[in-house]
C-alpha cells in the first residue's frame, strides 16, 4: 500500500546542522588521535636511528682501537723440527719498523684521535699470492696497496656536524651525521704511585702529548659522542642532557640552528688496549 505523498517528511535543517556538527566533531577527534600517534612514532623511530648511528660509530671505533699497536705473529721464527705442530716456537715479527709499531695518538684541540697497527701480507685459500686483511676505518687500503701500517684518524667536522675519518692518506670521509660533540679521554697509569698498585686517570690528549713517553702509559681509551636527531620536537624548557666533560647541562629547548628542538643523545664507551708495551709515538 502505498504512502500519501503528503505524509513523506524529510530531515530538518537544524537536524542536517546537528548531524554535520558531530561527522566534523568525529574527523576532528580522529585528526588529532592521528597527528599524535605520528608525533610519537616519529620520536621513537628518531631515538631509534640516533641508537643504531651511536652503534655503527662505537662498532667502527673499536675494532681498531682493538687492535691499535697490534703486530704480525710469526708462526715459525726458528728451524726447530718438532714433532707437533702446537710445538713450533712463534714470535712477533722481529724489528718492525717504527711507523708499524706506533698504536695511538691524538690531539685535545681540535679533537682528533689516531690509531694504527701492521699490515701484513698473508697466504689465502682464493688467491696465488699472499694478501692483507687489515682493514682501516674506511675500509682500505687495498690489497695490491704495500703500506706497512693501516691508519685511522677520526675527527669532528664542526662546519657540517660530521664524524670523519681519514686513513693511509685516502683523504678524510665522513661516516656518521648529527654529530654535536665528539670527546676522546685517555685512561693513563700514574707511574707515581705504589708499585704493584697502579691507578688509573683519565687525561686529555694534551696531558699525554706533555711527555711522549705517557702514549706508552695509555691502558684505555674513553670515547664520547653526542648525537641528535631529524624530527623537530616539542621541547619544555630546561630539557637538558651532560655533555661529554660530565659536568655541562646543555639545554636543548634553546639550540639554534640545525639542532634547534632536536632530541640529542650522549654515548660513552670505554675500549682496553691490547697490545700496550709496543708503543711509540705518532
Amino acid at each position: 500500500m502505498g504512502v500519501h505523498p503528503r505524509t513523506q517528511r524529510g530531515v530538518t535543517l537544524i537536524e542536517l546542522m546537528v548531524g554535520i556538527a558531530i561527522g566534523l566533531l568525529v574527523v576532528a577527534v580522529a585528526m588529532g588521535a592521528l597527528m599524535v600517534s605520528r608525533g610519537v612514532s616519529g620520536t621513537v623511530s628518531d631515538a631509534s636511528a640516533i641508537q643504531q648511528q651511536a652503534a655503527y660509530a662505537m662498532r667502527v671505533i673499536g675494532q681498531q682501537l682493538r687492535q691499535a699497536g697490534a703486530l704480525r705473529l710469526n708462526l715459525d721464527p726458528g728451524t726447530t723440527v718438532t714433532e707437533a705442530l702446537y710445538m713450533v716456537p712463534v714470535a712477533f715479527e722481529a724489528n718492525p719498523p717504527t711507523a708499524v709499531v706506533t698504536d695511538i695518538g691524538g690531539t685535545a684541540s681540535p679533537v682528533t684521535f689516531t690509531v694504527g697497527y701492521s699490515r701484513y701480507t698473508e697466504p689465502v685459500f682464493t688467491s696465488a699470492s699472499e694478501q692483507a686483511f687489515s682493514r682501516n676505518c674506511l675500509g682500505g687500503p687495498a690489497d695490491d696497496v704495500a703500506d706497512p701500517r693501516a691508519d685511522s684518524i677520526f675527527s669532528l667536522d664542526t662546519a657540517t656536524n660530521t664524524l670523519q675519518c681519514n686513513g693511509n692518506s685516502a683523504g678524510a670521509q665522513p661516516i656518521l651525521q648529527n654529530v654535536a660533540n665528539f670527546q676522546v679521554r685517555y685512561l693513563l697509569q700514574d707511574n707515581t704511585t705504589t708499585p704493584g698498585i697502579p691507578t688509573i686517570k683519565s687525561v686529555d690528549a694534551d696531558a699525554v702529548n706533555a711527555d711522549l713517553k705517557n702514549w706508552a702509559r695509555v691502558q684505555g681509551v674513553e670515547v664520547c659522542l653526542v648525537l641528535y636527531g631529524n624530527e623537530a620536537i616539542d621541547l619544555p624548557t630546561d630539557s637538558n642532557y651532560t655533555d661529554c666533560d660530565g659536568v655541562t647541562k646543555v639545554d636543548m629547548s634553546s639550540l639554534t640552528g640545525t639542532r634547534a628542538k632536536r632530541m640529542h643523545v650522549p654515548f660513552r664507551n670505554v675500549f682496553q688496549l691490547r697490545s700496550q708495551g709496543l708503543s711509540a709515538v705518532l
